[in-house]
């Protein structure tokens, strides 16, 4: 396996990719959320693209405009949708054995991929879709608040605190009207995404890890009977713990298994 950087145009802004070379017909694009580079929180995408690699599918990865490397103003993930277009074109060019390509994206490039109505895609794995409005917070939804209880309720520690008198009663007693508050509608932005996907013909995998609030919020907002939500249950938001790492990557192994015999 090799590693190697390109070049791509994106409407006149030149942008940087990375590819991790295989033979495979399959291949991963990795799209990566917020402002973050290409080689993903704690390098977590770039070791996820060895290992991918190593298995024989190829792996592309890139930085939007305005973000690392790459030339142009940022637009956000909402505007992101050319972006991607660009890098699987991209992609395409650099890697002509590939016949196939599964999109992964966490957070809010799950949530691009999704308005992006797939972006080309031929299998989507979205982790952890970003469904907030502006001005929303994750620590005050219901589903939110109840997971951090079952959590404190379990740890020793934290109970000998409340029943010592260490925790505000004030703070305890509103934590608990928002844990027994109904989950609010879907916002625009879930309908606006779930519209997107709506026509997209390839195989979809929801990945959740069960630690992080911005998934608690999308199993929220979402149809908790989807059969293609997958749960991790001891992950947090980037999947830094040895378990979630494995469990990413076999996650992402399966969908490109699947993608290949299509």
């Amino acid at each position: 396996m090799s590693r190697r950087h390109c070049t791509f145009a994106c409407e006149g802004a030149q942008l940087i990719g990375s590819i991790d070379e295989a033979d495979g017909s399959t291949g991963l694009l990795i799209v990566s959320g917020g402002n973050e580079i290409r080689a993903g929180a704690f390098s977590g995408q770039a070791q996820l693209a060895a290992r991918i690699a190593e298995a024989g599918f190829p792996v592309f990865r890139f930085d939007r405009r305005g973000v690392g490397d790459s030339e142009g103003a940022n637009g956000e993930f909402t505007q992101s949708g050319r972006d991607i277009a660009a890098a699987h074109a991209a992609f395409r060019d650099e890697c002509p054995q590939v016949k196939r390509i599964v999109a992964l994206g966490n957070c809010d490039a799950a949530s691009a991929l999704m308005l992006a109505r797939g972006a080309g895609a031929d299998g989507l794995i979205l982790s952890n879709p970003w469904t907030f409005e502006d001005g929303e917070d994750a620590q005050e939804l219901p589903d939110a608040v109840r997971d951090h209880y079952r959590r404190r309720l379990a740890d020793p520690a934290a109970v000998k605190r409340l029943l010592t008198g260490k925790v505000s009663l004030s703070s305890l007693v509103g934590s608990l009207k928002n844990a027994l508050a109904p989950a609010p509608p879907p916002s625009g932005l879930v309908q606006d995404m779930a519209a997107g996907i709506a026509g997209f013909s390839g195989e979809i995998a929801f990945l959740v890890a069960e630690r992080d609030r911005t998934g608690q919020a999308f199993l929220s907002a979402w149809d908790k009977a989807d059969a293609r939500i997958r749960k991790c249950p001891q992950a947090t938001h980037a999947y830094v713990e040895d378990d979630a790492r494995e469990w990413l990557g076999a996650q992402v192994l399966d969908m490109l298994r699947r993608a290949d015999t299509n």
